[in-house]
């Protein structure tokens, strides 16, 4: 399998979604505003979205184990957008107002695999928690 950037984007950003196995509303909002709103999807037909998210929850279905499909969908991602990838799942994990902890096993498997420091993964963090947060 071979993904554009922006396709392992979204299949990073469903895959945190995916992970407590349910993906909420809220959550899918989030993930097309996403991709509408960042520079790195002006590329990317917004129409595709629906078609590449079911490719990856097939994907999902048939997986072994999560560390399998993470190595999978980041093997054509470049580097220098390991952080825009870890920011777009975290922003996806915090769109419910609350990282689950199967969420958080996402984040991590991510942050690893993306060889990200604690500060930088921490800031990353904050601030989507700051997006989300309600009065």
């Amino acid at each position: 399998m071979s993904l554009s950037p922006q396709e392992a984007l979204i299949y990073i950003m469903v895959v945190t979604s995916a992970a407590d196995r349910k993906m909420s509303d809220r959550e899918m909002k989030r993930i097309g505003s996403v991709v509408r709103q960042l520079p790195v999807f002006q590329d990317f037909s917004e129409d595709s979205l629906p078609l590449v998210a079911a490719d990856c929850a097939k994907m999902l279905d048939k997986a072994n184990d999560l560390q399998s499909v993470i190595d999978e969908i980041t093997r054509d991602l470049p580097s220098h957008l390991n952080d825009t990838a870890y920011a777009m799942a975290v922003e996806i994990a915090a769109a419910d107002l609350q990282i689950r902890p199967e969420e958080s096993r996402v984040l991590d498997l991510l942050r690893m695999k993306f060889g990200l420091d604690r500060l930088t993964s921490s800031a990353i963090e904050r601030a989507a928690q700051a997006r989300h947060r309600v009065v």
